[in-house]
């Protein structure tokens, strides 16, 4: 007899709803007519534990949908707060998404399972709660790109249609995703917290993600002060590792932006094709708040808005949290430029490689470079390649000098960075001719880049399409929605 895959989640658990109920509201998704799997994240599947085949039953769609409710399971929609483009907005929430619960990798750590697009929720707002196909496929593969590329992020674990037309632009194909975090809860959620009225609830939020993401902190002699500098330098690093693969977040708002330090919500994102800091695709971002250059500085004003709610959460010290807030610069610096080194083949940095790395970007540029493609050719130089863009001819000799001075094996560099650096990157225009396809119902585009992108560093003869930056007419008139 086969096991009804809805009990086919074990450990499956609902521990942020039972300790912090004040941050939530139990809710049930919406049922949904017609739901049929679209992409089932059969790796991520194995590393929870849980039988792909047996979420690929009838029952386990039904589950992956939103009709029906795993054992252990009390969904609720997480309560947060926010600012928004720089303007407060109390009462925020999940207003199309549900937390199941939570898992237990195979490492032992603890995930969120959370779905996207399950219906309206207290916390809608006047949205319809639904999520159409298109944007849940790019979170899909803009996450699973993301963590092959090794920066942290939530990952995919499912996507499923409804049988429903949701009206975006357009009328599309409705969709639910599951996807797995480290935690949701967000800068917003503290903002929320310490705004109510039991002081208590802030203090148990802190203690709860203490515990689950920085217990090192507790023996320290100033734990909350040592937590927020945890968070700081997580931050720093991630936003560090998004400006050496040209990734913008397109919406870095505070309700964005997870403690846990991973990549989350990807909404308006998009991959930069030739550097340029001003670069924004985003339709809503008008003044160009969350463009590529500025994502550092935002991080960084969104962390002091995380370190408010410590000063009344935990009677912080302004002084001490303030200094914290302003390192973030010097950590963030140091993250980005022993990224840089590894990019480049450096196996350390010494006196002098912060100017090589600022005249390098200074190049990109100016002239427009490519930045994907153009750390693969700065590899092919060490094999003896002539295909140097002009720009950078007087550079790469200052760059080939610093290796030469380390004694470098120019083979073995040139192997070490493209174990670094990718090939494949979403590819706007592949995305985007990708998600057309899934809608008018052909997948084989979308599976066919997701295979790129999930296999970043291997070359392949047969995938050099995916390789190649987008037209630059494409380039100059494109942008990106949140879907919602």
């Amino acid at each position: 007899m086969m096991t009804d895959p809805t009990t086919a989640w074990p450990g499956l658990r609902s521990e942020f709803r039972d300790q912090l109920p004040e941050l939530g509201v139990d809710w049930q998704p919406a049922e949904v007519p017609e739901p049929a799997l679209v992409t089932l994240n059969v790796g991520l599947a194995d590393e929870l534990g849980l039988d792909p085949d047996a979420l690929r039953a009838a029952h386990g769609v039904a589950v992956l949908a939103g009709n029906a409710t795993p054992p252990g399971s009390q969904p609720i929609a997480m309560a947060y707060a926010g600012h928004q483009f720089g303007q407060y907005n109390p009462r925020l929430g999940d207003g199309r998404a549900v937390l199941l619960g939570e898992l237990s990798d195979d490492t032992g750590r603890l995930v969120d399972v959370h779905q996207k697009g399950s219906g309206r929720t207290p916390f809608a707002r006047g949205g319809d709660g639904k999520a159409s196909i298109g944007p849940m496929l790019r979170e899909f593969v803009m996450a699973e790109a993301m963590h092959a590329i090794g920066v942290p992020t939530t990952r995919a674990l499912a996507v499923v249609t409804t049988g429903e037309t949701v009206m975006r632009q357009r009328a599309e194909p409705g969709a639910v995703l599951t996807r797995t975090a480290a935690s949701h809860i967000r800068v917003g959620t503290f903002e929320y917290a310490a705004r109510l009225e039991d002081p208590t609830v802030g203090r148990r939020l802190l203690d709860h993600v203490i515990d689950r993401h920085h217990a090192e902190v507790r023996g320290d002699a100033q734990p909350v002060l040592a937590f927020l500098r945890a968070v700081v330098d997580a931050q720093a690093q991630l936003v560090s590792r998004w400006m050496l693969v040209g990734f913008i977040h397109g919406v870095m708002n505070t309700d964005n932006m997870a403690i846990s330090g991973e990549t989350i919500d990807y909404g308006p994102c998009a991959f930069m094709d030739h550097y340029d800091p001003a670069t924004v695709f985003s339709s809503i971002d008008h003044g160009g708040r969350y463009a590529y250059g500025n994502q550092p500085v935002i991080a960084q004003w969104d962390l002091a808005r995380l370190a408010e709610t410590l000063l009344v959460i935990d009677d912080l010290d302004v002084d001490d949290a303030t200094e914290v807030i302003h390192g973030f610069e010097d950590r963030y610096r140091h993250h980005w430029e022993r990224g840089m080194a590894a990019k480049l083949g450096l196996t350390a940095t010494q006196a002098g490689d912060e100017a090589l790395f600022d005249e390098l970007v200074q190049t990109l540029h100016g002239a427009r470079l490519d930045l994907t493609t153009t750390f693969r050719q700065l590899a092919s130089t060490l094999r003896g390649a002539d295909d140097t863009a002009p720009a950078l001819v007087e550079w790469v000799e200052r760059w080939h000098r610093r290796l030469d001075d380390d004694g470098a094996d120019r083979a073995a560099t040139a192997a070490t960075m493209d174990a670094t650096n990718p090939v494949y990157v979403p590819r706007n225009h592949l995305v985007e001719n990708a998600l057309a396809a899934a809608e008018a119902g052909d997948l084989a585009p979308f599976h066919e880049l997701l295979a790129a992108v999930t296999d970043p560093f291997t070359e392949r003869t047969e995938r050099q399409r995916y390789a190649e930056p987008a037209p630059g007419e494409f380039t100059d008139r494109y942008q990106t929605f949140c879907g919602t």
